[in-house]
């Protein structure tokens, strides 16, 4: 997966795959068949492991605020340790606008991120006991948005307060605050 998340899928040959997993070749077309096979799995274990779990753990937030302030502070922290930026994120700008398999496939990876907002938000909704005022669905996909703008920013050398900032304006949409 590192090679393809530092690299993407372009730029990342058989050969760096091989040797990243120090394997042959004809190892690595036996185990997984191709490059693009390699890719898919790389692409699902992603979301398996950062995606979901980010989304499990705002699901299981008592305090939809409270989760969705820890999306953000985990989010800012990662970005900032790793400036490979998001897989899909980078996949979606690379091989989404020639490949439907895969563009399709990104997009229900960052639909479920937005599909983790949006419960929240409407957690929070009922939790204050009345009708909210906004829409929280075009709220759950502005939140993604911001997602993938930090995640972009930090690849691109952001400074660390600009995404901080940019995070807390996303805590403050969701809760209904000013947030400049």
């Amino acid at each position: 997966m590192d090679q393809f998340w530092r690299r993407g899928y372009e730029a990342t040959s058989v050969r760096d795959l091989a040797g990243a997993m120090s394997i042959t070749g004809a190892s690595l077309y036996n185990a997984f068949g191709d490059k693009r096979s390699l890719f898919r799995r790389c692409l699902d274990a992603y979301v398996d492991t950062y995606a979901r779990k980010r989304i499990a753990e705002l699901d299981a937030s008592d305090d939809p605020i409270s989760g969705i302030r820890a999306f953000f502070d985990d989010l800012v922290k990662a970005s900032l340790r790793d400036r490979r930026g998001c897989l899909l994120i980078n996949s979606a700008m690379e091989v989404a606008p020639w490949d439907a398999e895969f563009a399709t496939l990104i997009e229900e990876g960052l639909l479920e991120i937005e599909d983790g907002f949006y419960r929240a938000l409407k957690r929070l909704s009922v939790s204050r006991s009345r009708q909210s005022p906004r829409n929280e669905r075009s709220t759950a996909r502005l939140m993604l948005s911001t997602v993938m703008a930090l995640r972009v920013l930090a690849r691109a050398g952001g400074e660390a307060e600009r995404l901080r900032s940019i995070a807390r304006s996303a805590v403050a949409l969701a809760e209904g605050r000013p947030h400049l």
